[in-house]
Parts: C-alpha cells; structure tokens; sequence
C-alpha cells in the first residue's frame, strides 16, 4: 500500500489508489454510505441546523446524527425515514442494473 506523503494533494492520492482494482472495488461499494451521509449533510446545513437539532427533530440523540454523516454507522432504512422526515423530505431509493463494464469488473 502506497503511504501519503503530507505535501501530497489528496485528489493526486486518490487517483494513484482508484488504479488498484481491489482498492477501487471497496470503494465503489462504499459509495451508497457515502451519498447518504453527503445528502444528510447537505440538507442539515441548508436548513440551517445543527447536528443537535436534527437529533432532536428525529427523535435521537446527536451522536447518532454525526456518526451518520461519518458514515460509521449502517442506517436502518426506519432510521433514514425518520432523518428525511427531520429535514422535511423524502427519502428516495432506487436499484439500477450494472452497466457490462461495472459487471464485468466485479469478481
């Protein structure tokens, strides 16, 4: 595994470890956690709330909502219900086929 150096642009590093197809494969599979927590986040601070007051409004505890937007946490589609409906919107899935590329690098 290749180590960072501290001057290295993060971009130039993340180009150099998507060339790795393992590498690039776990993060691809990581992505949907990552949209979740990027939309939560959005909408969080469009509304103009804290971390605390989206708890509050979903009926959690704060802890909850950062580990959330960390992505350490694996939501229960319940969960994320109760979050949009905390940021007064929806929440929205949808399953796509694989293009033949994406299939055809999945091992």
């Amino acid at each position: 595994m290749t180590r960072a150096r501290a001057s290295r642009p993060f971009k130039e590093y993340h180009e150099e470890q998507m060339r790795d197809p393992e590498f690039a494969a776990a993060y691809r599979a990581l992505e949907p956690e990552f949209q979740v927590a990027r939309e939560v986040i959005r909408l969080r601070l469009q509304r103009g709330l804290s971390q605390e007051e989206l708890a509050q409004r979903a009926g959690t505890g704060q802890p909850n909502i950062s580990r959330l937007e960390r992505a350490t946490i694996n939501p229960s589609l319940r969960f994320l219900c109760r979050i949009a409906s905390a940021l007064d919107a929806e929440v929205e899935i949808r399953l796509r086929p694989l293009e033949a590329t994406d299939s055809e690098q999945r091992v």
